[in-house]
């Protein structure tokens, strides 16, 4: 088959595959599936550039990050819903919808999901923009974040398109996807987050789109902005109806009701299903179906008159807090981590809550041994309220912070809120630093894995970062998934990787409050260890974009015991602690702010952000009014296309060899 007829049977299989999957609920194939077609995919339109579209199931996968978010106007506001949490409140509110009317109306309930409001942009059926609440009127464009989620289709199906269509919607992060994510930021050290819409929100408002992809956000329709459509239709459930057939995601649990006692039953029998749904519900969104009603109905200054949003009352119950254990993240963090006499909440059986931080425990006078009241409102992980202190006895005892490391009994220091173990090399760190420091973006040594290093630090293989280089391939050959060519190319990897240089080891060994870009600009200025070592306090405060606390940090960290021993090691296994003479400043491209866009015939992409960079410039992810210069090759699509709006200059990849001196 030619290339051009399996991508585009490619992009059908996989689109029809999302379609199945988000709006039909009935999946056509299995994930590992889809994951094997959408790298096929990705293979072929990599080797065919010409045959690039920005609505491929391919551009879902992330793209490079951004500098800012732009703040953009709604064309419509988007209001927010006026909430009540009583049967007769609502019964009240529909009762004046029939005075207002003069006849009762019939009604859409809708279950009202705990995400993040989003609007959604079609032209001629193809995605356009994402923009957040925001404010009503303005909010945040997240177009290239929201294109990375599979629910929203890139491209609307269908031969008979509206012209525009702006759907409104929640997107939210399913209960597994939020599990796993807190699972995951436990292991790294990181603050777990508190409720599955925290999760979401700090997502969006990812500056780098990859964020989005990995972390499985969904998206469900449940309102309308700006509509150009021939034949629109004229209620809420006959829309909801077209907008499905057209590939847009909606929720399976709408009811339609005819008067104030059916919408009564079923926002009553909703209660006992929301948690059953996979994801967070906070209430029910109650709304005349009629849009001529609606628009006769009109809005206050803040809510529209024609819905209101019945929220369930928040679920606790009162539990006995037995004790409270510090688990240890990647970056030294201490975790305090409650476990609880069992208790049933929102259709599960919870034991164990996180208690964020030694602040919020003494800000709530939480004590072991306390009977403390638990909510699970809609959230995952069970929120512990406050401790019952009518219950008290005398034997709860207050909880102290640790003074030494539950694993490796090393000093623990408080800086703001949280706790860290101040060892480099604690045990409970150790593997995930290992894994940071083979990672792509730091040491890049290709085919040092995850589990790779789980074998290695199981085995005894590797108790620091300078036993890497001394592995052989007699060391690897007992291991899992290793034959004597897969182990002579591991050890070439970590050989090739020996000479990244200091910025790149700076950023693999995992200082805190060190990451690449921080790595970059000291050994800009400190070319090698020696003179990284003279260095004082003061002089990394000068450092651009430096503070107080990063350069305190970073001095310590190189002048501790372990520190040195550390940067010992790695000098005697061969590692390269000095940076290469950076080039002089190209007045060409320096302090410019440039966007790499489309396919480039002689460039890959990240080698040719290091060589700008190397040459003074600042490269970002996205187009606005502070760039400079737009680097264009083939199928630029809309970023050329806003560079041109804006009249910001653009070059082709001749100009840009020209001026490289290529």
């Amino acid at each position: 088959m030619a290339p051009r007829d399996r991508i585009l049977e490619l992009r059908k299989l996989l689109d029809g595959a999302n379609y199945a999957y988000y709006v039909d609920a009935d999946p056509m194939m299995l994930d590992s599936q889809y994951d094997e077609l959408l790298r096929e995919l990705v293979q072929l339109e990599e080797a065919n550039p010409e045959f690039f579209d920005p609505t491929s199931p391919t551009q879902r996968v992330g793209g490079e990050p951004i500098s800012a978010f732009e703040s953009v106007p709604h064309r419509i506001p988007m209001q927010s819903i006026d909430n009540t949490y009583t049967i007769s409140d609502l019964q009240s509110w529909y009762e004046r919808m029939c005075e207002l009317l003069n006849e009762p109306p019939v009604c859409m309930c809708d279950p009202k999901i705990d995400g993040v409001a989003i609007s959604l942009r079609y032209q001629e059926g193809v995605l356009i923009q994402a923009v957040t609440r925001g404010d009503g009127e303005r909010g945040d464009d997240v177009t290239e974040q929201v294109k990375c989620i599979r629910s929203v289709p890139l491209r609307l199906r269908g031969e008979q398109l509206p012209k525009v269509l702006e759907v409104r919607g929640e997107i939210f992060m399913p209960n597994a996807s939020f599990d796993k994510i807190n699972e995951q930021r436990l292991a790294e050290g990181d603050q777990l987050f508190a409720n599955a819409r925290n999760a979401t929100a700090g997502t969006l408002k990812s500056l780098d789109p990859k964020t989005v992809s990995e972390r499985n956000l969904a998206f469900l329709c449940h309102g309308r902005g700006e509509v150009i459509w021939k034949d629109e239709p004229l209620q809420w459930h006959e829309f909801v109806e077209a907008v499905k057939k057209l590939g847009v995601p909606v929720s399976d649990q709408l009811v339609l009701c005819q008067d104030s006692q059916q919408i009564t039953t079923a926002v009553q029998t909703f209660e006992k299903q929301k948690n059953d749904l996979g994801f967070g519900i906070d209430g029910m969104v109650v709304r005349i179906d009629s849009f001529k009603s609606q628009t006769k109905l009109g809005s206050t200054a803040k809510s529209p008159r024609w819905c209101i949003a019945f929220k369930y009352p928040a679920e606790q119950g009162k539990t006995l807090l037995k004790k409270v254990d510090w688990q240890v993240g990647k970056n030294g963090t201490l975790t305090p981590r409650a476990t609880m006499d069992p208790i049933f909440l929102a259709g599960t059986t919870v034991q164990h809550a996180t208690l964020h931080n030694i602040d919020e425990i003494h800000r709530k006078d939480i004590r072991v041994g306390d009977i403390v009241l638990v909510e699970k409102a809609g959230e995952i992980i069970p929120q512990v309220v406050s401790a019952v202190e009518s219950e008290r006895d005398g034997s709860q005892q207050e909880i102290s912070p640790p003074v030494n490391c539950p694993v490796c009994e090393g000093p623990v220091e408080k800086e703001g809120p949280k706790l860290y173990c101040m060892s480099p090399e604690c045990p409970a760190q150790f593997r995930e630093k290992v894994k940071w420091f083979a990672g792509r973006d730091q040491m890049n040594i290709d085919g040092l894995g995850d589990k790779v290093v789980d074998q290695l630090v199981d085995a005894g293989l590797v108790h620091h970062f300078a036993d890497l280089y001394t592995l052989t391939s007699e060391d690897l050959l007992p291991l899992e998934g290793f034959a004597k060519k897969s182990a002579l190319a591991l050890v070439a990897a970590i050989e090739e990787s020996k000479t990244r240089g200091l910025a790149r080891v700076l950023s693999a060994v995992g200082f805190r409050l060190v990451g690449r870009a921080t790595a970059r600009t000291i050994a800009k200025v400190y070319p090698n260890l020696k003179t990284l070592q003279q260095a004082t306090v003061e002089d990394f405060v000068a450092l651009h974009d430096f503070g107080e606390i990063t350069a305190e940090t970073l001095h310590k960290a190189i002048h501790s015991s372990r520190g040195e021993e550390l940067f010992n090691k790695l000098s005697e296994v061969g590692v390269v602690l000095s940076q290469k003479e950076n080039a002089t400043t190209d007045p060409e491209f320096a302090n410019k702010t440039m966007v790499i866009t489309g396919s480039l015939e002689h460039w890959e992409r990240k080698a040719l952000t290091e060589e700008l960079e190397r040459r003074g410039a600042k490269v970002t992810g996205s187009v606005s009014k502070m760039t400079d210069v737009v680097i264009a090759g083939e199928k630029a699509g809309s970023k050329l296309q806003k560079a041109q709006d804006l009249g910001i200059e653009v070059w082709d990849e001749a100009q840009l060899a020209s001026l490289l001196s290529l």
